[in-house]
């Protein structure tokens, strides 16, 4: 359909594997699209950021209806809270919107629901491989494994840090989901 774009993915809730939409007179089982849950320490600066980056990039690729995004943290400090104010306004400054977003903590249901689990450290990562079953390890992988070109494997953690910290975790974030729509695009078209 030249010249057509696929409308916003409406507001469904976060995480829900059964949910159902309409696209384009179609029913689309939220069970039917690919799920990549972005996973740091509380859910409230990285993780977040990754989720609506990648959900933006989705939208303007027209794969929103095929892949569901949604991010957690490993720890509950923060459940509820919107995303940290710095993130938030480092965020809007490059025209994506965290306010929406509540932190929530890792379950037992998301090695189930995503089939990709994306940790922005390996200290995050070792943690997922501690909780996740033995038939979903190959679903963990660390975010920055998507775009080497950075010479990072990690997003450092910005929260105890100034300006800067925020701005650097976009950049590397930005990359990082320019190369994972790379690596999923041809699994869901």
């Amino acid at each position: 359909m030249e010249g057509c774009t696929a409308p916003a993915a409406p507001d469904i809730e976060r995480g829900n594997d059964v949910e159902s939409w309409k696209m384009g007179g179609t029913m689309v089982a939220e069970a039917e699209r690919l799920g990549v849950l972005f996973v740091c320490t509380g859910n409230i600066c990285r993780s977040p950021t990754a989720e609506v980056v990648f959900r933006k990039k989705l939208d303007r690729a027209g794969l929103a209806h095929r892949i569901r995004t949604d991010s957690a943290g490993l720890h509950d400090f923060h459940v509820g809270d919107p995303p940290d104010r710095r993130s938030r306004a480092a965020a809007t400054n490059r025209g994506y919107h965290l306010d929406d977003l509540r932190a929530r903590q890792v379950t037992a249901r998301d090695f189930h629901s995503f089939q990709l689990i994306l940790a922005m450290d390996r200290g995050h990562l070792a943690q997922l491989r501690r909780l996740a079953p033995g038939d979903r390890q190959e679903r963990l992988d660390l975010f920055l494994s998507y775009a080497p070109e950075t010479g990072f494997s990690e997003v450092p953690d910005p929260y105890y840090g100034g300006r800067a910290g925020f701005e650097h975790v976009l950049d590397l974030v930005e990359a990082g989901a320019s190369g994972l729509l790379v690596a999923l695009r041809d699994r869901v078209a």
